[in-house]
């Protein structure tokens, strides 16, 4: 785990307020729930260990003024089979190498995947085929941390992590240390289409929720070392 102080977190920073709506997206957006990923040339549809391919759960364009990953577009895509929590693993006090693909016990790897992409210019042919399709919009705010030193508990891109437990900071593989992009509140759920199997530990059918239905806190590479750079913090 990587050395970070509270101080780098205590000032204002720059943040997004993510809003879902409420009309069914019936055409392709770069900031949506479910709907047609952006994925880079080659980028195929990510899939689980199981082999069942992930279900695209939001996408988003990061904006310019978010550095260092301003003008990326983030994709989180997780498993409608598995439901548990990430564990992280580490070699010489660094996360391991190919981290986004280390097994996560007692699976033989992730259940997730998250990608940063710069080059995601058109949407995939085929939609996400059980999130149903919602856009997200971006609200712009200042990031104040309280006398805690956390940021606002909210859906949002940016600004400063509202742990719920003690803060976590971890160091790349690369060598680099992985910075705060977005944060996912705990107990937040996507709705599916009717008539799907229920996912396992989620609040009932009709819900896809993500890691135990934790806070996820999203810790990505700011050297771009690989569009999969991006470890999911999960408290509660």
């Amino acid at each position: 785990m990587g050395e970070q102080g509270a101080g780098e977190q205590s000032a204002a920073a720059p943040a997004y307020a993510i809003e879902v709506g409420a009309d069914v997206l019936d055409r392709p957006a770069r900031d949506s729930v479910g709907g047609r990923p952006f994925l880079d040339d080659g980028q195929e549809w990510p899939v689980c260990f199981c082999r069942e391919r992930l279900a695209l759960l939001f996408q988003l364009d990061v904006p310019e003024d978010l550095v260092p990953f301003g003008g990326d577009h983030l994709l989180v895509f997780h498993c409608r089979a598995h439901n548990d929590a990430s564990e992280p693993e580490f070699a010489g006090g660094r996360l391991v190498p190919g981290y986004w693909d280390a097994p996560q016990p007692p699976y033989p790897g992730p259940f997730w995947r998250i990608l940063l992409q710069r080059q995601a210019a058109l949407p995939a042919a085929e939609a996400e085929p059980d999130v149903c399709a919602l856009p997200l919009t971006l609200r712009p705010f200042l990031d104040a941390p309280g006398s805690r030193g956390i940021g606002a508990q909210t859906f949002k891109l940016g600004g400063t992590p509202s742990w719920a437990q003690e803060p976590e900071y971890y160091t790349c593989a690369c060598g680099a240390d992985l910075r705060f992009l977005c944060q996912v509140p705990e107990g937040m759920e996507f709705a599916v289409r009717p008539g799907l199997p229920e996912q396992p530990y989620s609040v009932g059918a009709g819900m896809y929720g993500m890691f135990l239905g934790n806070e996820v806190y999203l810790m990505a590479c700011p050297a771009h070392c690989d569009p999969a750079a991006v470890w999911p913090v999960n408290q509660n």
